[in-house]
């Protein structure tokens, strides 16, 4: 950015708290922490910050949820209208060829798999509901303010974060319109960003909190929302599976569920840790829905919503030092989801609890600013959320190592006999990035066309993401090296950019006129961060843009 765009005078305003990111884990921490000051009547300055145009508009998720952590936070969510309407009433688990599918009896579903007592929900729907109960408290939320930056104080503890400055153009100048963003400091600042939140990478390369921890993972999931044919529809009605359409090297598992009123979610998610650069996310999952378990209940129906988001998978070993110095990082910012349930909402929630509830004894009892609350890391590993990771903690790496036969084979012994505990562990410290072979040594994917009625473009998908920036701003998709796209990425891996990112960002322009240059539609970005993950040299860096950007995700 601009000299002229960075040297502004910023204004100030000061809490006890200050959270970034209204996602379950923001919401929860802000929701407890309100909870815990009003039974004890004490004030408790507290603020939200969500960089989405309206809370839960950015939220994603596939979603069935474990209503533990919710159970906890408000018992009586149920009398007060929460969006959780159609409990799980059959799971069913398949292993998906081209043409057909295998569905394993019931006894051979792990128990991390079984979903009784679970909701199939809306999960945006939800975080909605969640920020009218935070704003019924009288915590403030501000919708449409991303924490952009980290503001240290002199000692080095972190001190707040600063908004995004408004009106500024492609090439970084003032616009007429332009405004400064502003900082808010707290005496502590609780990071919620969720999946490689850009704040909470900067932190944690900051305060070394991955030292103890092993490599992070990822996953990119996909989802659409459909209407379908009544005949077709089945309340409660959960199915998960793995194998067609993804190929030898890709691992990953396909889902589908079915919610009231004749909705339907389903949707893929494939592990960053691929290796053939000729793979394309969002073509597979278009291809999926192919599959005669999908297409029978898609055929004749009406996608009504598409969307995609990465997620963190490392679970308990990647598991990052969630306090630093003023500061608490939370959620899927540290990385909190079971990947072995594909949940995250219930101990990202849990997480923020824990927050709210050490934050509120380290305050209320005339703790000082700035300190490292290490008590927190102890509480949140040795809760149910902790123990419920560290017995799922082999399910990731047993599938990177072994494949995703012989890696279920070995998590079915592992989950349903020894419940998590087999007395030692598997590691994966291989970087999802560095797994990316050159395209010269990878077969090359000819995926099907669309035909406009199962399997769609991605331009007519992000439409349904209701996905807007604003036009001319500065583009939050960055590059370190900006000879590295063509000068590696085009010669050694064929681009993958173009096919990694599932909102079309990414493309190769001038290749006819033999003078092939990347360029950035950040217009069309999603903000699901992938760029940011699976780049082979590292060199996109995904940064906050102006408040309100991005997509706009209704029932999803």
């Amino acid at each position: 950015m601009s000299e002229a765009a960075q040297q502004v005078q910023r204004e100030s305003m000061e809490y006890d708290v200050v959270i970034v990111g209204g996602g379950p884990a923001g919401m929860a921490t802000a929701i407890r922490l309100k909870q815990l000051a009003d039974e004890k009547g004490q004030d408790m300055s507290i603020c939200l910050l969500e960089k989405s145009a309206e809370v839960g508009a950015h939220i994603l998720s596939g979603a069935v949820i474990e209503p533990r952590a919710l159970n906890e936070l408000i018992p009586n969510w149920e009398e007060l209208g929460a969006p959780l309407k159609t409990a799980v009433k059959r799971d069913e688990l398949h292993m998906f060829k081209e043409n057909g599918s295998t569905k394993y009896p019931g006894f051979m579903i792990p128990p991390s798999m079984h979903n009784k007592g679970n909701y199939i929900v809306s999960l945006s729907n939800v975080v909605r509901w969640l920020g009218e109960q935070a704003e019924a408290l009288g915590i403030e939320i501000y919708p449409g303010f991303a924490g952009a930056e980290v503001v240290f104080n002199d000692d080095g503890s972190v001190k707040g974060v600063a908004t995004p400055n408004n009106g500024v153009d492609a090439e970084g100048n003032h616009k007429a319109h332009f405004e400064p963003g502003m900082e808010l400091h707290a005496k502590y600042t609780v990071f919620a960003e969720g999946c490689r939140g850009q704040l909470g990478k900067e932190l944690i390369s900051k305060f070394e909190l991955d030292k103890d921890a092993d490599v992070q993972h990822y996953g990119i999931g996909f989802k659409e929302l459909w209407e379908i044919d009544p005949a077709q529809h089945e309340a409660g009605k959960v199915i998960h599976g793995s194998g067609w359409p993804l190929s030898e090297g890709t691992t990953g598992g396909a889902f589908l569920y079915h919610l009231d009123d004749n909705l339907v979610t389903l949707g893929l998610i494939i592990d960053l840790n691929y290796s053939n650069p000729h793979v394309s996310p969002f073509d597979e999952f278009q291809r999926m829905k192919h599959h005669p378990e999908f297409a029978k209940v898609l055929e004749g129906g009406k996608r009504l919503g598409y969307g995609a988001r990465a997620l963190t998978k490392g679970g308990w070993n990647a598991l990052v030092k969630m306090s630093m110095p003023g500061a608490l990082l939370i959620g899927c910012d540290a990385g909190t989801l079971n990947f072995a349930k594909i949940k995250g909402t219930h101990t990202a929630m849990k997480s923020g609890m824990i927050a709210a509830e050490t934050l509120f004894a380290h305050l209320s009892g005339g703790g000082e600013a700035g300190q490292t609350l290490s008590q927190f890391d102890e509480a949140f590993r040795n809760s149910w959320a902790g123990k419920e990771l560290k017995a799922s903690r082999k399910f990731g790496p047993a599938m990177h190592k072994f494949g995703m036969y012989m890696g279920g084979v070995f998590n079915y012994i592992d989950q349903v006999f020894f419940r998590g505990h087999l007395p030692f562990n598997i590691r994966d410290n291989h970087p999802d990035h560095s797994q990316m072979k050159k395209a010269s040594d990878c077969k090359k994917i000819e995926y099907p066309k669309p035909d406009g009625k199962l399997s769609f473009d991605k331009p007519s998908s992000v439409f349904l993401s209701n996905t807007y920036h604003e036009e001319d701003i500065f583009c939050h998709l960055t590059l370190k090296d900006k000879t590295i796209p063509i000068e590696v990425n085009l010669k050694d891996y064929d681009a993958p950019e173009q096919r990694y990112c599932p909102a079309g960002v990414y493309e190769i322009v001038g290749q006819d006129e033999g003078k092939p240059a990347l360029q950035i539609n950040g217009q069309n970005c999603i903000h699901c961060k992938t760029c940011d993950i699976k780049d082979p040299k590292q060199n996109i860096v995904w940064i906050a843009p102006e408040g309100g950007g991005g997509p706009s995700y209704s029932n999803m």
